[in-house]
């Protein structure tokens, strides 16, 4: 199992066994999954191009897909 799907098992258990809990840990199991979300975010970003100096889209190559950039 990848370190990542781990990673996701372990933070739905946390997110589970805190619901109801008045004690701040749903709080901090959810901040906690979405600072992975954000990190997972943070690596598609760097992925992609970046557009011009005004933060505009760059220009598709041919047959690539808008929603794949």
């Amino acid at each position: 199992m990848s370190s990542d799907t781990q990673k996701h098992r372990q933070l739905l258990v946390a997110l589970k066994a805190a619901q109801g809990k008045q004690d701040g840990s749903f709080e901090q199991a959810v901040t906690q999954a979405f600072e992975h979300v954000f990190d997972h975010l943070d690596r598609l970003n760097s992925h992609v191009s970046l557009g011009g100096s005004e933060g505009e889209d760059r220009t598709l190559k041919p047959g690539e897909s808008p929603t794949l950039r």
